[in-house]
């Protein structure tokens, strides 16, 4: 079920996701706080429709305002051991990589993701887009279910 908030105007396209950050410090006093602060830190979300027929409201965050749109969470695509990678099955990440530079650093330490959760697979991609892993893991493409709530 879609939940309506506010994003800057530059996020509110169907299709785009983000993940949340949570309040920032700008966000002291604004009025509308209640509509803005309503998701879940961490979680990546998607915008599924831009309410018609609203203004665009003033931010202290997002320099062009922000409008109201309703958003779904979202998967996130990250690499798992490949003895964990089943349909179906749960999996967690395989821990922080310090190789910014592989190719698969933003699979193996996904945003919307955290190291201490498992997730449920929605989907098996196959192999990772590295061609060797510099920590020697057995790593596996995967899609993670949206978490709800």
């Amino acid at each position: 079920m879609p939940t309506v908030t506010l994003v800057g105007t530059r996020l509110a396209e169907p299709g785009t996701e983000f993940v949340y950050q949570g309040e920032s410090t700008a966000c002291e006093g604004c009025p509308y706080r209640g509509q803005c602060l309503n998701l879940t830190e961490g979680r990546r979300y998607e915008v599924t429709d831009v309410r018609e027929n609203t203004q665009t409201l003033e931010c202290a965050v997002h320099d062009t305002g922000v409008r109201a749109v309703e958003v779904e969470p979202a998967s996130v695509t990250a690499n798992v051991p490949s003895k964990a990678a089943y349909a179906g099955s749960k999996a967690s990440l395989a821990g922080p990589c310090p190789h910014v530079e592989c190719p698969s650093h933003d699979l193996c330490e996904p945003d919307g993701a955290d190291f201490d959760a498992e997730y449920r697979i929605e989907e098996v991609h196959g192999d990772p887009p590295h061609d060797f892993c510099a920590l020697d893991r057995e790593l596996t493409q995967v899609e993670f279910e949206p978490e709800e709530g």
